[in-house]
């Protein structure tokens, strides 16, 4: 029996598993692993190129630009102690910035997986609370938001339900800083509508922000909250929209808006970032995109500083013989007195002696 064939002899072979063989994809015979379920045969290199999804890639197409999870963070502030999320890695070996997303209580919407999915193609680590899904997040939370921006002009940080959400998204941002390939020094955060709020919130408590992208968000309460935000801000929002208009007043009169950055894009209204709502404006909201993007890369992947320029060796100075020194040798020694003379005595006195 060759060993190429020994393949067809282990059905109950486990994901993993070597043997000796040829390798479906170079052809060459060496020792392959078995992909048990898939039945290729391939070996260290191309195993490793290979897609983690299902698709019908080629095992040797290149990995994805990122890779998603659903994970369980630690967290106090809702029952069990734990709560989920998703998380987008970029699959690039190499320290990672990143950013939490705060959603609203719907969850995760196509608002913010847009958004993610983009952060995560330029390199950062994203983190979204699936607060659909956590335990005591439901209708309560809801009101607290709705009802509170009613009665108080803003979303009511000091209400309990909120302030339950604010903790879980701290516990969640506290979380992504400690994962594996991540760097804590580049972190931010983003937020839509009551997201939006959501996220001055955190940021308000979090002095340690890179930076701070909002989409259309909502007044919150109390208006000097957005004051306690230390990180570069951006706030993109429609025109017309009223509701972030009067978020943007409060972000304006208060010091973080000294830095801040507006931009009010003429046509759009409240969500016209979401792909499941008719205020969708795709030119509009690639724009936008564009924007935080660009925003975000530039404060968490700013380009390496330009190489320091080659010395320059200076030129040594020629001196010219007219200008050099004479040599030691060349100095001509004094004059010399013949001996009996004196230095006083002239020739004619010498003469008159004589005579």
């Amino acid at each position: 029996m060759r060993d190429d064939d020994r393949l067809l002899d282990l059905p109950d072979a486990e994901f993993g598993s070597g043997v000796i063989g040829v390798c479906d994809i170079c052809g060459q015979r060496q020792a392959v692993i078995v992909l048990h379920k898939e039945r290729y045969r391939l070996c260290v290199l191309d195993f490793l190129n290979k897609t983690w999804i299902k698709s019908e890639k080629k095992p040797t197409a290149p990995p994805p630009v990122y890779r998603s999870e659903r994970i369980w963070f630690p967290t106090e502030a809702v029952a069990g102690g734990r709560a989920p999320a998703i998380v987008l890695t970029p699959t690039k070996v190499v320290r990672h910035p990143v950013v939490l997303v705060t959603p609203d209580v719907y969850g995760i919407t196509t608002t913010l997986l847009d958004g993610a999915i983009r952060l995560a193609r330029e390199g950062c680590e994203v983190l979204l609370p699936d607060v659909g899904k956590t335990n005591g997040i439901g209708v309560g939370a809801h009101l607290a938001l709705r009802s509170g921006r009613l009665a108080r002009g803003g979303v009511p940080v000091a209400s309990p339900k909120v302030a339950e959400l604010v903790a879980l998204y701290r516990d969640g941002l506290r979380y992504l800083l400690t994962r594996e390939m991540v760097d804590p020094n580049r972190s931010a955060v983003f937020g839509a509508s009551y997201g939006g709020a959501l996220a001055l919130a955190v940021a308000a408590e979090s002095t340690s922000l890179t930076a701070v992208a909002l989409a259309y968000p909502v007044p919150i309460a109390p208006e000097t909250l957005p004051g306690l935000v230390t990180a570069p801000l951006l706030l993109v929002r429609g025109e017309g929209d009223r509701l972030a208009e009067k978020a943007e007043r409060q972000i304006r009169s208060s010091s973080a808006g000294a830095g801040a950055t507006f931009l009010a894009l003429p046509g759009a209204g409240h969500g016209f970032l979401a792909r499941d709502l008719r205020a969708y404006d795709l030119p509009l909201a690639e724009r936008a995109w564009g924007e935080i993007v660009a925003f975000l890369r530039a404060r968490l992947l700013p380009p390496p500083p330009p190489p320091p320029p080659p010395p320059v060796k200076q030129a040594a100075v020629a001196v010219t013989p007219a200008t050099a020194p004479p040599a030691p040798s060349a100095i001509a020694p004094p004059p010399t007195r013949p001996t009996g003379s004196s230095p006083s005595a002239s020739p004619g006195a010498g003469r008159n002696a004589a005579t």
